[in-house]
């Protein structure tokens, strides 16, 4: 299968290159850019969905290349799976399921890929984008089914995020702040700002990993003003092979939607429950926000021009949270419940009607740790250190000290969105860098992390800028 995919390819770029005249040839790279800053590859693509997908897949295949080998590596160890497992749940399931123009960004990628040497195919990068989606979902499923639905899915925490609007912010526009939690080991590479301008829908800032066509954890802006975040529901349970992937969803919502309600109907239909999540959406044209809390067969909008709504992966319908997840709303000594807690502090009582970008970095580095009342380096804080807690994260099957927690961070208002830009800092946004050999001396259990993560440096907030 990957040789008929590779030759698939090959021979759609043989037959272009046939019917081009000498004064018909362009260069597939002239529109596209890459430009590396404060530990950030700032991309810029633009033009047809394949040529988007070259233009990805050229410009960045040594890290795509390595992200690969990262993965399958990864997921075998966490998972049980090898990466043929993955390739084979792209083409059971996800595949066909893919809009024509996500399967030619897709082969482009892969003809760029190829023109650098690297041999992937689709298959390789449609698992990789649904990576998310089948580690946490899809093989827990399985593993449900199998063991009489024992409901042991822990899917896991990813994120602390806000979004604000009205009184709650210094000039009553919309602010809005995420900070992605995640293994270190893929963290580090969730290190991509893509600045992608499509043959067809909205223009796009978000942060991403190299070969990704969606954001993943979900941090973006729009030219037409719609923003975007998320954090993941925990201990969500359910999952739908026959629905669409999240990660095709995602991208739609981002691509095609000019309101709110587009961007709820984009998520809505063909739900498949992977990646469940509540989402954070802004729309700067009427200065609404909104929060949509999607399960699989459940979900809930709260929406408002004058709240803050915020996120710290748990869950708040009491329908969704008895129907589609094992979530404990009780217990404070969670890593979402004792983040809850602090964040409802900080954003809707010590900061209301002072929010805007500075504070929002705030925010997003914070280490107040709810439970004690101090300052303090574990799961419990916003920017999180799991590698620093001697308690692991049970909730996500976390053991002591494990390397995750809070990756980097991003923040934008209605007034920087309005002009493409938002502030983006790579590495822990409390600035605490992350030493491989010195964590590796103290914790040698997880040195067969090292194939593939050593240090994980924290660099400056950064602005960064779509180009017009």
């Amino acid at each position: 299968m990957k040789l008929q995919f590779s030759f698939a390819v090959f021979l759609i770029l043989l037959i272009a290159a046939c019917n081009t005249t000498p004064e018909q040839k362009t260069d597939p790279l002239a529109k596209a850019t890459r430009k590396d800053t404060a530990g950030w590859i700032n991309i810029h693509l633009e033009g047809s969905p394949s040529e988007i997908g070259y233009q990805h897949g050229y410009l960045l295949a040594n890290e795509i290349d390595t992200c690969l080998q990262m993965m399958a590596y990864f997921a075998a160890h966490e998972t049980k799976k090898d990466w043929a497992f993955y390739r084979q749940s792209a083409q059971n399931f996800l595949w066909d399921k893919l809009d024509r123009e996500y399967k030619d960004e897709i082969n482009g990628i892969v003809a760029g890929l190829q023109a650098q040497h690297k041999d992937y195919d689709s298959l390789d990068i449609t698992a990789y984008n649904a990576w998310e989606e089948l580690e946490y979902y899809y093989i827990p499923s399985l593993m449900n089914a199998a063991v009489a639905h024992s409901g042991d899915n822990k899917a896991p925490g990813n994120c602390s995020a806000f979004i604000a609007t009205g009184s709650y912010t210094k000039d009553g526009k919309i602010v809005m702040g995420h900070n992605n939690w995640t293994s270190y080991i893929v963290g580090q590479h969730w290190n991509v700002v893509a600045d992608i301008v499509p043959e067809k829908g909205n223009h796009i800032l978000m942060d991403c990993m190299p070969g990704y066509i969606h954001s993943g954890d979900d941090f973006l802006i729009t030219a037409n003003g719609i923003l975007i975040t998320e954090t993941t529901i925990t201990q969500f349970n359910l999952f739908d092979t026959a629905g669409i992937p999240e990660f095709v969803r995602a991208r739609k919502a981002a691509q095609y939607s000019n309101s709110i309600d587009d961007v709820i109907k984009i998520f809505v239909e063909g739900n498949n429950g992977g990646y469940a999540n509540d989402w954070l959406i802004g729309d700067t044209k009427t200065n609404e926000v909104a929060k949509l809390e999607l399960g699989l067969k459940d979900y809930r909008v709260w929406r408002s021009k004058d709240t803050a709504m915020i996120g710290s992966n748990f869950p708040s319908d009491p329908k969704l949270i008895k129907e589609e997840t094992t979530f404990n709303v009780n217990d404070s000594t969670t890593s979402p419940n004792a983040r809850k807690k602090r964040m409802e502090q900080l954003v809707i009582v010590d900061l209301k009607g002072k929010l805007d970008a500075q504070t929002g970095m705030q925010i997003e580095a914070d280490h107040m740790d709810a439970l004690q009342g101090k300052n303090a380096n574990n799961r419990c804080v916003i920017c999180g250190h799991i590698d620093e807690d001697p308690l692991g994260c049970v909730e996500w099957s976390n053991p002591p000290f494990y390397p995750m927690g809070a990756v980097q961070g991003k923040v934008t208002t209605a007034d920087l969105a309005k002009d493409m830009k938002f502030y983006a800092h790579m590495g822990h946004p409390c600035g605490e860098d992350f030493v491989g050999a010195t964590f590796y001396k103290a914790h040698p259990e997880y040195e067969w992390m090292s194939k593939y993560l050593m240090d994980m440096k924290a660099y400056p907030w950064t602005m960064f800028t779509a180009k017009k």
